[in-house]
């Protein structure tokens, strides 16, 4: 077993273990939500008796086909899957004309709420013309079936609309989150060989307005040693007004090209396998990994999964999943999984706290939103706030809360359920990663005892567990590995481009069976409790970020030698990213006081911002003389976890030189820069 695995896993285990022995609060649905749940007690046995007979079923009941499928599933080039495969069917068609076509086309899709103020409703029938304008806006720039398309938005209506016109042609998206750098989006740009760029002028945060578009333009712009460009359009959504500089030929304003486009569009039918989207996720090796969704198998579970995890009732719910659509959640659980049930949704642009910490709770009381589903983060942002803020406003149209990106800790489920649930609403904890498309671990609602802290019980169908390092299951109260023994509809089809890395990166710790990465226990019921990653890409503020990336940033700049990045515990993001740097010798000097110090750390922390973006700026960096390392030069993260979170440190023998480590504890009690 790899030795920072290891390290990592019993750093991880020990406290988590100890706190959640004492977790023994459980609260069951009401009567009255058993009764009219979606999902009754039975439907794990139905699933258990016929896992594809199952799938076969929601595949059937929740998605429309062009051409019924006869086969369930191919195994047989594992690990690559292959769901539905020889059914027809396109994703547009399901999130929207369908739902037309049924007679509700005047329902609400979608309640926007810029972070200004502005507002809009957009109908199943507005959508429907907009993204068939869309649709034909793309065509008419080229963009045919199998191109890729990469978007780069804030959250705003034409987010969703550009990734549902994609779908309608049969061009794979690859949305990147607006607050990644230049750098960050010209990788991808390059990895996808995109041929067109779907962005905006800007967009609106804390208050002013952020530029996008200069971003787009120096992703694009040649640089020495790479090839040139893919991308043949920029198509460009004017959101804020701002001045924007322009490419004459390669540059579009959405709105010209839609004001010319056709409301009428026919959907390219395509095979279930047929790729629906590309998203990078951080990797442990620096370079992104294209996580590569196909359509069928995505949709079906991503359906079953948000009408069953959240219990929709599309007639009367008002749904709002706070996440943006350049991360996994913004796909599944804002565009496609919603979408395909009929259901209202609210969007948001804006951060929680603008212009006031009362702002989500001021648009739950404004549009009666009924179902919540947020990351631990902004829940323990809000605790900090206190809950006189919420108090302020009424909550009681809420009747189910979700929790995802990361484990969720006891005390934050329990001033969740309370402040904000009104101690009545059930908590589905879910886990589930880019990799899987979907939801794969969590409580339902009208069934499960939900336990403060536990994703619980793996979801029908789903067959998940926790292993020890032989790969056998381990017993109630045992801890290990989380690992997916059987292939599930909506998992990736692996890493564009790069098959061998998809079979070595989730495929190689444990022959046959997918490995999350993620460290688990079981309690002595049996439910599953996540304890966090166990190789080394940290979780902030439920994104995936990869140490790798982060100190290959910091080596980038002039002032660096060499780096390492530990993911620490954080009260409000989970994790923060503490860094440990060693200046080049004729650096050094700059950081003799606390002054010089002080300004290399700033220098540092803006330098990974503009290579990877904001949310990898590091917490706190330390400048050191040396890195704990072994004799075969690898360095020793799990002591520097120890140092970063303020622990003993522990077993140091098998490194190079033991006094290192004293040398950086004294080190970090200096005063230092921290995120501001």
């Amino acid at each position: 077993m790899p030795e920072n695995e290891s390290d990592a896993a019993a750093a991880a285990a020990t406290p988590s273990l100890e706190n959640l022995l004492h977790e023994t609060r459980s609260f069951a649905p009401s009567p009255e939500l058993a009764a009219q749940a979606n999902a009754q007690p039975g439907i794990y046995e139905e699933a258990a008796a016929d896992r594809l007979a199952f799938w076969a079923e929601q595949a059937r009941d929740l998605v429309a086909w062009r051409t019924p499928f006869t086969e369930t599933l191919d195994w047989s080039q594992a690990p690559v899957a292959r769901w539905f495969a020889d059914g027809t069917l396109n994703a547009a068609y399901n999130a929207v004309d369908r739902h037309v076509e049924a007679g509700l086309g005047d329902r609400v899709a979608l309640h926007f709420e810029g972070e200004p103020g502005d507002t809009r409703t957009v109908t199943y029938a507005e959508l429907q013309r907009e993204v068939s304008r869309a649709a034909n806006a793309l065509a008419a720039l080229g963009v045919t079936t199998g191109d890729r398309v990469v978007i780069y938005l804030p959250m705003i209506v034409e987010a969703v609309v550009a990734m549902l016109a994609c779908a309608r042609i049969g061009a794979p998206h690859s949305v990147v989150f607006g607050g990644f750098s230049a750098d960050a989006l010209r990788s991808r740009i390059a990895d996808a060989e995109a041929t067109l760029v779907v962005t905006a002028d800007g967009g609106y945060r804390r208050g002013s307005a952020s530029a996008l578009k200069p971003a787009v333009d120096d992703a694009l712009a040649p640089k020495e040693g790479a090839p040139a460009t893919t991308v043949q359009h920029v198509l460009v959504v004017r959101r804020t007004g701002q001045d924007t500089a322009w490419t004459e030929g390669r540059d579009v304003w959405w709105h010209d090209a839609l004001e010319s486009a056709d409301t009428t569009h026919e959907p390219v039918w395509v095979e279930a396998e047929h790729p629906l989207f590309i998203l990078y996720t951080s990797g442990t090796t620096g370079k992104p990994k294209g996580i590569l969704h196909t359509t069928g198998g995505y949709l079906t579970q991503t359906a079953f999964t948000h009408k069953n995890v959240f219990d929709l009732k599309p007639e009367t719910d008002v749904y709002w999943c706070t996440a943006d659509v350049g991360w996994v959640t913004g796909h599944s659980y804002v565009v496609y999984g919603p979408l395909l049930n009929g259901a209202t949704q609210v969007i948001y642009e804006g951060t929680p706290d603008t212009p006031h910490q009362g702002r989500w709770w001021e648009l739950v009381e404004k549009y009666g939103v009924s179902i919540l589903y947020t990351a631990p983060t902004a829940i323990r942002a809000c605790m900090k706030w206190g809950a006189k803020i919420p108090a302020k406003f009424d909550l009681s149209s809420l009747r189910v809360l979700g929790s995802v990106g990361e484990p969720i800790n006891p005390e934050a489920w329990m001033w969740y359920r309370r402040v904000i649930g009104g101690d009545r609403t059930p908590i589905v904890d879910t886990w589930w990663q880019t990799e899987t498309g979907a939801i794969m671990i969590s409580p339902l609602p009208g069934v499960t005892a939900a336990k403060p802290g536990s994703a619980q019980v793996p979801l029908p169908g789903i067959s998940a567990t926790v292993v020890d390092d032989e790969a056998h299951e381990v017993p109630n109260g045992g801890g290990g590995y989380l690992v997916v023994s059987e292939p599930w509809p909506s998992m990736l089809r692996g890493i564009w481009g790069d098959l061998e890395r998809f079979k070595d990166t989730y495929w190689s710790r444990f022959p046959g069976i997918y490995f999350a990465g993620d460290g688990a226990k079981k309690d002595e019921d049996g439910d599953i409790w996540l304890l966090g990653r166990v190789d080394d890409v940290m979780n902030v503020s439920g994104h995936r970020l990869s140490t790798t990336e982060i100190e290959s940033a910091l080596v980038s700049n002039d002032l660096v030698a060499e780096a390492a990045v530990v993911g620490a515990s954080d009260d409000l993001t989970g994790q923060a990213v503490v860094a440990f740097v060693i200046l080049r010798g004729e650096h050094a000097e700059r950081a003799a006081d606390e002054e010089g110090a002080a300004a290399v750390q700033a220098e540092l922390r803006n330098h990974v911002a503009k290579e990877i973006g904001p949310i990898a700026k590091p917490k706190r960096i330390l400048v050191v003389a040396e890195l704990p390392k072994t004799r075969s030069g690898k360095i020793m993260r799990r002591l520097l976890r120890d140092v970063a979170e303020n622990r003993a440190v522990g077993d140091a023998t098998t490194l190079a030189d033991s006094s290192v480590m004293d040398l950086i504890t004294t080190g970090l009690q200096k005063p230092q820069s921290s995120e501001d």
